[in-house]
């Protein structure tokens, strides 16, 4: 659960890094509650997704089909950005993260007709076979 919860906070972060094209100690601040997190793991998805982006950006659009990347929402970017650094860079399960990603697009990017997590798992999926040069 605290994983899980590191990439809520990181994509909330990377969400208004994205939009504000800035960085932000007041979000940071507000980021901060009681609720129990890995830090270390936070830190690492946040500085593994800014210091990487043009690769994971490029990653997303070669595998976007009739799609381009800015017209993804922000919300659903930065998850895709989180799940790309970590099926690449990071020893989690690819399984883990595919589903810890889709379950967080659920909760905070879902349609009623489940269109976004349907189009997320796909791109996902395309991304680990891309990643394992399938």
């Amino acid at each position: 659960m605290k994983r899980t919860i590191s990439r809520i906070r990181a994509m909330i972060y990377l969400y208004n890094l994205d939009l504000l094209k800035r960085g932000d100690n007041e979000l940071n601040t507000f980021l901060e509650s009681d609720i129990e997190y890995d830090k270390d793991f936070y830190n690492q998805l946040v500085d593994g997704v800014i210091k990487n982006i043009k690769e994971i950006d490029k990653i997303i659009s070669i595998n976007l089909s009739n799609w381009t990347i800015d017209r993804l929402s922000y919300i659903d970017r930065n998850l895709i950005r989180i799940g790309v650094y970590e099926l690449k860079y990071v020893k989690t399960p690819k399984s883990i993260v595919m589903n810890e990603i889709i379950e967080i697009s659920k909760e905070y990017s879902q349609t009623e007709d489940y269109q976004t997590s349907k189009f997320n798992n796909s791109l996902l999926e395309r991304i680990v076979g891309y990643i394992n040069g399938k």
